[in-house]
């Protein structure tokens, strides 16, 4: 394997919450944009398996925001993926998962404090402080006291009621010595990313979401103390941060793959790409909504996750790009489709017509299938031999029938199966992040160089 070349961690400090809905992401993506404004060379990274924040992330500084999913990726490969999207940066930022010591919930290293000590960053808890008083200084002393190794070294209160309100919850917090960084007070322009599922993704409404980060950069540069924050960031010790492990490039390179893209289909992690690129992969984006035909002579399909629901009546009815791709991936097309792009491998989409590759009807319900999983393929893929064991997430509404059964899958509640494959195709629900994994793109590309469709040289 090629290994990309080791670096250090630039300056960085983690923002983290009390609970989820604590305004985290706010802070946190209204903070990279202002520490940007004053001229700091922000990178950005998201602990855990989201999607949606990283995008946020990414117009806030400019650049690609990164996932740091110990469960996924493993305690290894965590600090040089952080070196990675620090690279060029005079400090990182780290939007956390949940709250700070919220993880997987099964006994192994996932929180966003476990992140922390990795990379040995200070911590700024966001705490909501609507209807509170003095008991602030409890919540405080306790996130800040139950793990010594884990440093809580400034604080943002959030939806703040009033000046007095101010007064009394800093004084409230005096005696614990950690310093009030910034204050927010109640605000409507801080309630920005309600619409689907309660998330905006970028894709789809990418100027009104660049247009909330820089009423956001604005308060925050009003209301928090940012030269202090980025003196806490430079608090972290020096660090060297090792090599991320790429895959060398395939004998018969490059080879062409489609990546489905545009507003249905934003959900692909950078670090899959680029290993996929590593390689060998020529990597050609195209819209599913729109493009009428898969990109000129492609060997492989990639169609990661998004909201394919709230874009179904469109994907419906590109029936010139549906034929395409059902005829190629029927001929053989080297296909890897996660979630969403699952969703639109099926026969119908809550009875719609669709690619129709897959033979399940897929329904959206009001029932969230969330968590971790631990899959085992029962046959050859693209991404490896039978018994292949991975480990990924499923976030979805939707159910398919059948529920298919390329992969045994394991969880904390329970085990099961899902998923469509074969050797020339795998579609499940499951999120696979290759930052630790280049063995898997490794794979990939090379059951693409094998392809021989018709057009294929």
């Amino acid at each position: 394997m090629l290994i990309s070349s080791g670096s250090s961690l630039p300056a960085r400090l983690v923002i983290a919450g009390t609970h989820s809905g604590v305004g985290k992401t706010t802070v946190a993506t209204g903070l990279m944009a202002a520490l940007r404004r004053c001229g700091h060379r922000v990178g950005a990274a998201k602990v855990g398996p989201d999607f949606i924040d990283p995008g946020y992330h990414s117009i806030a500084v400019g650049r690609p925001s990164r996932n740091l999913d110990i469960w996924m990726s493993g305690s290894d490969a965590v600090v040089p993926l952080a070196a990675r999207a620090g690279a060029g940066a005079d400090l990182l930022v780290i939007e956390g998962v949940m709250g700070l010591f919220d993880g997987a919930g099964d006994g192994t290293p996932s929180s966003t404090a476990d992140v922390a000590q990795l990379l040995d960053a200070p911590v700024i808890l966001v705490v909501d402080a609507a209807s509170m008083s003095q008991s602030v200084a409890a919540l405080v002393h306790g996130f800040a006291t139950l793990d010594p190794h884990v440093r809580v070294a400034g604080l943002v209160l959030n939806r703040v009621g009033s000046p007095g309100h101010e007064t009394l919850l800093r004084d409230a917090l005096a005696p614990s010595g950690i310093p009030v960084l910034g204050v927010l007070m109640r605000d409507e322009r801080l309630v920005w990313r309600d619409r689907h599922l309660g998330l905006i993704p970028v894709a789809e409404r990418g100027d009104d979401v660049a247009a909330s980060i820089d009423v956001l950069a604005e308060l925050i540069a009003a209301r928090c103390d940012l030269a202090a924050i980025a003196r806490l960031a430079a608090t972290a010790p020096a660090r060297p941060a090792g090599a991320v492990a790429m895959p060398s490039p395939v004998a018969g390179g490059p080879v062409r793959i489609a990546v489905a893209a545009g507003p249905a289909f934003s959900f692909t992690y950078p670090d899959n790409l680029e290993a996929l690129a590593a390689a060998g992969a020529e990597l050609i984006p195209f819209d599913p909504c729109v493009d009428a035909a898969l990109p000129a002579r492609v060997q492989g399909l990639v169609a990661g996750g998004g909201f394919p629901e709230v874009y179904a009546a469109e994907l419906s009815a590109n029936t010139a790009l549906l034929a395409d791709v059902r005829q190629l991936v029927t001929n053989g097309l080297v296909t890897w489709a996660e979630c969403g792009g699952l969703l639109w491998l099926c026969d119908q989409l809550d009875g719609m017509p669709m690619a129709g590759v897959v033979h399940a009807r897929s329904t959206m319900t009001q029932r969230l299938t969330l968590g971790y999983r631990t899959a085992t393929s029962t046959t050859a893929t693209p991404l490896g031999t039978a018994g292949l064991v991975l480990r990924g997430h499923e976030f979805h509404y939707s159910t398919t029938d059948p529920d298919g059964d390329l992969f045994a899958l394991g969880g904390r509640h329970g085990a099961g199966s899902s998923g469509f494959g074969n050797d020339r195709m795998v579609a499940s629900y499951l999120h696979t992040h290759l930052g630790a994994r280049p063995d898997v793109a490794d794979a990939f590309v090379r059951a693409c160089t094998a392809l021989r469709l018709p057009y294929a040289s």
